[in-house]
């Protein structure tokens, strides 16, 4: 069985950044949508430099978070910063995930999907939601659906999450899993559905600024699950 991913999301300090550079992480997510943890492209180009001298086995992959970005925004953007990853965190469309591919051939294209109550109509359901995205992206993410669209902070329903999982594998697609995680509850989320990743921001965070210690238990949870 291969090693749970893991995915901090939402850096915006420097030191901060220095800090975890013993943590065995596999990508670092930047912000760039509206939210109190967005920076700007100047700041994400002195952020990523940092990851260069990583101490760990292997320097994490640079994430990008988008909600309903234009295009051009991303060719800007990525003119300015080294990402591996471009995650889709709106309602953007498999076509417009196909465009992104093509434009960035070099780099994944990640979906995140909202999961929401089950007596909600629009949920984003299954093999419906995301067949259009077999083949367009490079993983999928379920998140609390948030209207506001981004990262909502809470977890969602966990009981649909091996729904999903049977989907995603039928096309062959890793799955995160984001939404309220933090050191306190990933290691029951890991024992009862062994997602490919987890994707954590505010879990690991006190006064909303990262805790290198809550980072530490979380990865360390994570890693020795």
């Amino acid at each position: 069985m291969s090693e749970t991913m893991v995915k901090i999301c939402g850096l915006q300090d420097v030191e901060v950044l220095k800090s975890m550079k013993r943590l065995p992480l596999d990508y670092i997510g930047f912000v760039f949508a509206p939210s109190r943890r967005r920076i700007t492209p100047e700041q994400a180009a002195v952020l990523t430099a940092q990851l260069a001298d990583w101490q760990a086995d292997k320097a994490p992959e640079a994430a990008g978070v988008f909600v309903n970005p234009e295009l051009a925004e991303l060719r800007e953007i990525m003119t300015a910063v080294p990402l591996g990853v471009i995650q889709l965190h709106g309602q953007e469309s498999a076509e417009f995930c196909r465009e992104v591919k093509l434009a960035f051939p070099q780099v994944q294209v990640w979906k995140a999907l909202s999961v929401v109550s089950r007596d909600t109509e629009h949920a984003s359901d299954s093999h419906s939601s995301l067949e259009s995205y077999a083949g367009v992206v490079d993983a999928l993410l379920l998140d609390t659906y948030d209207p506001q669209g981004g990262g909502s902070g809470r977890t969602f329903d966990w009981e649909r999450i091996p729904h999903f999982q049977q989907a995603a594998a039928a096309y062959g697609l890793p799955l995160f899993i984001a939404g309220g995680l933090e050191p306190g509850n990933v290691s029951e989320l890991l024992a009862g559905y062994a997602p490919d990743g987890v994707d954590v921001s505010s879990g690991v965070e006190s006064g909303g600024i990262k805790d290198i210690v809550k980072m530490t238990a979380f990865v360390e949870r994570v890693k020795q699950s």
